[in-house]
């Protein structure tokens, strides 16, 4: 249990406050909340179990979302693509795959920010204990909800105008001064560590890149992605449903549907699994893509756009080190998405 003075958004009075808004508390009031602390890395996450006066059928607990004490953002604005994720999105959606939200509070002059989540530990959990893989049945749920999610968005009119934004050319030219500026710290910390043959197919990268981002101006065969789908952002339903829910939305942006894929898979998975699983899987979620009406977009395609997501994923390690992510997250991707280039020829895309 946690001993930090609780955030004003869990105090009793906010709560209160916010879940008559939503409507799900009609009358009562929430008089006492018992916060209990979940690990995470860059968030502050609470399980807050509530006591009401005079409530029925009122939530018996919400999951509190917010920044951690003493963390700066640095590099990007933490909470903010969030909140306006459920704020905007999520209920524009047919039937959102995500937590119910109470509350999306992001203050854009003091970077403070909160969400007010649905706690739904009674009837969902992830599939696994990080850092085992889930089941083939697991991850064939996963993508077809994933696969659910990227068709209600694909090649959307509000995409990249009232959805997300398509970045100006000198915004590009920025991202990529930045990612090479990350990329030489990266060099320096790891020394010796980093390989010769490594760090050339960083800088051979990194100057194909403007070329490589001609399919993401295309503008065509897009969607919203996730950009942290790994297996353990994804709630899993404890009877026999497809109700799977995503959570941790403070990457999303339009791209590559293939981003989440590889991401989940080629980042996190090593070669043995990943060889054998890739293809099925890929398939499996291409005829969800297709059942869910996403035209216009073969296999084939699919499998380019895999190897050239898989190429970019290289730069995760790079990003991690640079928001201090700790050691024994990123050390293992940086080998894990190394082996996946080398077994699906990403180098010749670079040619």
């Amino acid at each position: 249990m946690t001993q930090e003075p609780l955030p004003k958004a869990a105090r009793p009075e906010n709560l209160t406050a916010a879940l008559r808004r939503c409507g799900v508390l009609s009358d009562g009031r929430v008089h006492e909340v018992e916060a209990e602390t979940l690990p995470t890395l860059i968030s502050r996450v609470m399980r807050l179990r509530l006591r009401y006066d005079g409530a029925v059928d009122a939530p018996g607990s919400v999951i509190f979302k917010g920044g951690i004490l003493g963390r700066s953002g640095g590099l990007w604005e933490p909470g903010s693509l969030e909140v306006q994720f459920y704020n905007q999105l999520a209920g524009a959606m047919s039937v959102p795959p995500v937590p119910r939200c109470f509350e999306a509070v992001w203050e854009a002059d003091t970077k403070d920010w909160h969400l007010l989540l649905e706690d739904l530990d009674s009837s969902h959990a992830v599939a696994t204990r990080w850092p085992l893989p889930p089941t083939l049945a697991q991850c064939e749920q996963i993508l077809r909800t994933l696969a659910r999610f990227h068709a209600e968005w694909w090649d959307a009119p509000r995409l990249g105008v009232s959805v997300g934004t398509w970045p100006t050319e000198e915004a590009v030219k920025q991202l990529l001064h930045a990612a090479a500026e990350r990329f030489r710290s990266f060099v320096d910390r790891l020394g010796d560590r980093l390989s010769r043959e490594r760090r050339e197919l960083y800088e051979r990268y990194l100057e194909a890149a403007p070329r490589l981002r001609a399919r993401l101006r295309s503008q065509r065969n897009l969607t919203v992605i996730h950009a942290d789908a790994h297996v353990w952002n994804f709630l899993l339903p404890r009877g026999d449903s497809d109700d799977v829910r995503i959570f941790d939305w403070d990457s999303w942006r339009p791209g590559l549907a293939s981003h989440d894929l590889a991401y989940m898979m080629a980042v996190h998975w090593y070669p043995d699994r990943r060889r054998r699983l890739e293809r099925p899987l890929l398939d499996h979620y291409h005829a969800a893509l297709v059942a869910h009406g996403v035209q216009g977009y073969d296999r084939r395609a699919l499998d380019d756009d895999y190897r050239l997501s898989v190429l970019s994923q290289i730069l995760v390690p790079v990003w991690q080190v640079a928001i201090d992510i700790p050691p024994a997250v990123w050390w293992s991707h940086l080998e894990r998405i190394m082996l996946a280039v080398d077994d699906l020829g990403c180098r010749e895309l670079l040619d």
